[in-house]
């Protein structure tokens, strides 16, 4: 069952901009140490990063809160399962979100949809609730943050 869904899209160059202009300070702010040292590996650095900040605003409102009642960017970060899908790890206030809106009875599933075509980054977020079988879904990794509800 799908419990919250979110979308955003946002200009490349402008994150390109921030980060000219704000440097370690934006980044700092905004990103995990997990997906700067991810983004600042990748030849299109600022499409790397636009994408994850798009990531963010769209879990953000998957949560229903945006970023208020607790949620911070850095509450929430983009990772890559073991098959490559791409996830969310929620922490803090995010995680807390993430607890108060799963039904009794269920974990939560966090699909991300990442991709861009310059000058656009987009990312797509659907929180789900599935079934809690006592054991991992199959591509799960164990123990992260965004499946440890309880």
């Amino acid at each position: 069952m799908v419990i919250g869904l979110g979308s955003d899209l946002i200009d490349i160059a402008r994150i390109e901009r921030t980060i000219a202009r704000f440097g370690d300070r934006f980044l700092d702010r905004i990103f995990t140490a997990r997906e700067r040292e991810r983004s600042d590996g990748r030849f299109d650095r600022a499409a790397s990063y636009a994408k994850r900040y798009a990531a963010k605003e769209a879990c953000s409102k998957a949560l229903g809160t945006g970023f208020r009642r607790g949620v911070y960017w850095r509450d929430m970060g983009v990772v890559n399962l073991r098959s490559g899908r791409p996830t969310m790890e929620l922490t803090g206030g995010a995680l807390a979100r993430l607890r108060e809106i799963t039904p009794a009875g269920t974990n939560p599933r966090i699909d991300v949809s990442l991709t861009d075509e310059p000058p656009l980054a987009q990312a797509i977020v659907i929180i789900s609730s599935v079934p809690d079988s006592g054991a991992p879904p199959p591509d799960v990794d164990i123990g992260a943050p965004a499946r440890d509800v309880r």
